[in-house]
Parts: structure tokens; sequence; C-alpha cells
């Protein structure tokens, strides 16, 4: 997770005192817009928009309401077509270029994982649990045709939290842009996307957080357009017999990730930045390479505790 230093009280300016704050949860995460508005009232009317956004988003695609867009699509596994809007359309090919670039790694029907693996518990699944999700996991399985989409087994599903959150933190910056706003930022949760400087043209400070010593930062890193993102093995985990399980879990082999303790990644969007990090995880010892082709700015800390970094 990203770590931030903001204005400290909500709708109230800091040291400037055209700063407005309001913190909020949303997708099951801690989450803050902040903005620089010419009154009190043009910050409340624009950063409700922006939650709404973000709400509606939340909503729409979140696989706990059983009413939602992938839920419609899971239960039909095995059976229906689902028909589903442009904007479905759009998240679904992203989807497939992220199958594609990840070589596999970044499939959204591998959440089906999160039935072996509960990080809340030290239990590590056996091979006899994994197997037959290991066989429900399959992007290029999923058959779709005209703004249709058809999961070919029951018992399969598609999740979009993997970039679900990023993607509503991009839809929020485009409604406060959209509604004149040109200084400040959205974090949802950590994926965190600025809007430009602060009023006075400094640049906002985001601290990123050390893997292994809790509370502390470790880089700080300053950001006036631009998103960030941080994925890591130091939130949902649990050791077992000296070793570490991670929540983010390989959809071939069924294991946490372990090569990385944390990886940073600057990008325009904060879908772009939250989806690299993810792959680049995945890819583990490979990552350094892709990342460099990539030509986004990165900064990342292997097993071992050796810092790479890129800057833009």
């Amino acid at each position: 997770m990203t770590q931030t230093s903001p204005p400290t009280s909500p709708l109230k300016g800091a040291s400037d005192p055209s700063l407005y704050r309001v913190d909020f949860k949303a997708m099951a995460s801690a989450c803050e817009i902040v903005i620089a508005a010419k009154n009190q009232d043009e910050a409340i009317r624009c950063i409700e928009l922006a939650i709404n956004e973000v709400r509606r988003i939340e909503k729409k695609y979140t696989r706990y309401q059983p009413d939602s867009v992938v839920s419609r699509i899971n239960a039909a596994a095995g059976h229906d077509w689902v028909a589903h809007d442009d904007e479905t359309e759009s998240l679904l090919n992203y989807a497939n270029t992220l199958f594609n670039i990840s070589d596999g790694l970044f499939d959204i029907s591998s959440g089906i994982l999160r039935r072996a693996w509960n990080f809340n518990t030290a239990v590590v699944p056996s091979e006899a649990q994994l197997a037959p999700l290991l066989n429900l996991i399959g992007w290029q399985q999923i058959e779709r045709k005209d703004h249709q989409i058809k999961l070919p087994q029951i018992g399969m599903e598609i999740d979009f939290g993997g970039f679900g959150k990023e993607y509503a933190v991009d839809r929020a910056v485009t409604i406060l842009v959209n509604n004149g706003i040109k200084h400040g930022y959205v974090n949802l949760g950590g994926d965190l996307r600025a809007i430009g400087a602060k009023p006075d043209g400094a640049e906002w400070v985001m601290g990123i957080l050390h893997p292994r010593q809790k509370g502390e930062i470790i880089a700080s890193i300053p950001l006036t357009v631009g998103a960030l993102a941080t994925s890591g093995d130091y939130e949902k985990f649990f050791e077992y017999e000296g070793k570490r399980y991670c929540h983010i879990v390989s959809p071939r082999t069924g294991q946490p990730v372990c090569y990385w303790q944390s990886i940073t990644v600057l990008a325009p969007l904060s879908i772009t930045s939250g989806t690299y990090t993810t792959i680049a995880m995945l890819r583990e010892a490979d990552a350094i390479a892709w990342l460099e082709e990539s030509n986004l700015a990165y900064l990342a800390i292997d097993h071992a505790g050796k810092m790479y970094q890129k800057q833009s």
C-alpha cells in the first residue's frame, strides 16, 4: 500500500486554505480525495460526484452482490451467454490485453483460488485441494461475441478485483477534471493518481511503506501528475514453517509468489500502475527485465531486501 501525507482534516484546508480532503470507505479500503477548490461548497460538490462514481463501479462489478455484472456472469457459468454493456466490454478487452502481455499470468479467472487460500489462517492447501480449482482457471477458454460472454465450465468465475479499484481511481479523476479541478489526488486503498501539483506548485510527497518494518517509510516519491501503485507480500500473508505465503497467487501453480517483498510502479494511469505491479510480482525473477521493457519508473525490493529502481 502507498502511504500518503495529505492535509489532515476533512473539508478543511491545511497550510493552504484552498485544499479540502474527504476520507471514506469503498471497495473494502480506506480512501481519500484531496482537491483544491474555490470554496467548501465547490469542494463538497466535486468530491461527492467522484465518490458516487467510485460507488457506482463498486456496485456494478462487485462479486459480493448477486445482481452485479460479475455475479451474473459467474452464475451462468457452464450454461448461458450473458450480455453486457460497452463499459464491461472495455474492461474485458483490457483483461484480455493483460493476459496476453503477462503470458497468461494475469488471469481474471484465477480469483477462484481464494477458495483454497485463506490468509487469515496459517493453513497451506494441499495439491488435492488446488487441482480442481486450477482446472477452472483459463481466460483463453472463455467465449466472447457481440457484447456477450460465456464461461464454459460450471464453477468457473471471473473477477475484476485485479484492476477494478484502479479503474475507479481513473474514473474519479476524470470526474474531478471534468468539473474544473486542477490540483489534488485520488487515493483508493493505496492506488493513487495525482491530478496536478499543489496550488503553489509544490509536489505531493508520497511515502512507500517498508515491506518488513511496519509503519516505516522506505522511500518518498514526489508526484504532480500520474499514478502510483505498490504490490507486495506484506499486506495479506501468513507464515508457516519459516515460509511467507502472500495473497498474490500464480494461476499456473496455485502457489503464492515469493520473489519480491514489494514493487512500486509509476504510470500515467492508475489502472496501468496497478496492473503492472501485479504482473511484475507474478513474473518473479523476470520482473525487472519486463519492467525495463515497459519504460515505466519503478522501485522493487527482492526477497533478500535488495532494492532495484528506475526513475522517470
